[in-house]
């Protein structure tokens, strides 16, 4: 399986290996790590489960980190304090010249529950980490997947422009509001969710940054469609009350930043995982978020 990799990931895969005695482990490793098989990919990262003595993931950057306003050293530093406070596999070692990270293994639990009393918990305990200088600018990163869109594809630019208006009135609004800002995730979907030995845990902090905690909320709420009960169920566990109508609205805007955002991912990268029937799903959801929030598209 590791022969379908690409030849420059295998390399750089095989330079993280060569580099075992500098992984951070106690007691130190005492031999090389062995490749047992590549993980289902990521959308823009490969994965490899190895061992040595323990399992290890080793993470191989797919794309520029730079280019999608990702902080390679600013995640390290995030997974350090979460696996700290309990929250995430250990980190062992980070190369970014090489765009590798390792971490440990955690084995999934065989159930996996979309239970939104434990998402909210493990949010709560992301939101009371350490703070960090790097910052999610939420206008800036829609301007940049929106300037890499028109220069990748017009077509697809015309796509999105109907929904352009609503979403930089609702960025000015969420903007203009006074909010705490904390790390947040940024990221937390399901497939970055993962429990084993009964708890769960956040995993790919590679998008972790200071911001809104109501955002890191909508990315959940919106990202896994949890509906209206849902999110009404994320915000009572996570506030330990019922949300006020302003906290509700704030989130349901956020979701539609969220969604507008994921599809300027997908299309500015020309992502296969994006078919025609997707995109055409994912645009009747941002539609339906907008008219839910009195801001239709135009």
């Amino acid at each position: 399986m590791v022969a379908a990799l690409p030849g420059n990931i295998k390399l750089k895969l095989d330079q993280t290996l060569a580099q075992w005695r500098h992984w951070d482990c106690d007691p130190p490793l005492s031999s090389a790590p062995s490749i047992l098989r590549v993980l289902p990919p990521g959308l823009s990262n490969f994965s490899v489960l190895v061992e040595a003595g323990r399992p290890f993931v080793v993470r191989i950057d797919g794309v520029n980190p730079a280019v999608h306003g990702l902080n390679r050293q600013g995640e390290w530093h995030s997974l350090h304090a979460a696996h700290d406070a309990g929250l995430a596999p250990r980190p062992r070692y980070f190369n970014p010249d090489l765009g590798s990270l390792v971490c440990d293994y955690l084995a999934p639990d065989a159930h996996q529950p979309l239970a939104v009393a434990d998402i909210a918990d493990l949010l709560r305990g992301i939101h009371r980490l350490p703070a960090r200088h790097h910052r999610l600018d939420l206008p800036d990163r829609v301007l940049s997947y929106e300037k890499r869109l028109a220069h990748r594809d017009v077509s697809r630019t015309v796509a999105l422009t109907r929904y352009r208006n609503a979403i930089t009135a609702i960025l000015a609004d969420t903007g203009a509001i006074e909010q705490p800002l904390v790390l947040c995730h940024h990221d937390l979907l399901r497939a970055n969710r993962l429990y084993h030995g009964g708890r769960l845990y956040a995993i790919d902090w590679e998008y972790s940054a200071m911001g809104s905690p109501w955002y890191d909320l909508a990315v959940v709420a919106a990202g896994d469609a949890l509906g209206n009960t849902g999110l009404d169920g994320l915000l009572e566990s996570y506030l330990d009350r019922p949300a006020h109508a302003s906290e509700r609205e704030l989130v349901m805007q956020y979701g539609c930043v969220y969604r507008y955002l994921e599809l300027l991912w997908y299309l500015a990268q020309a992502h296969p995982a994006l078919d025609a029937a997707g995109l055409e799903n994912k645009l009747e959801r941002l539609a339906t978020s907008l008219d839910c929030t009195n801001r239709p598209a135009v």
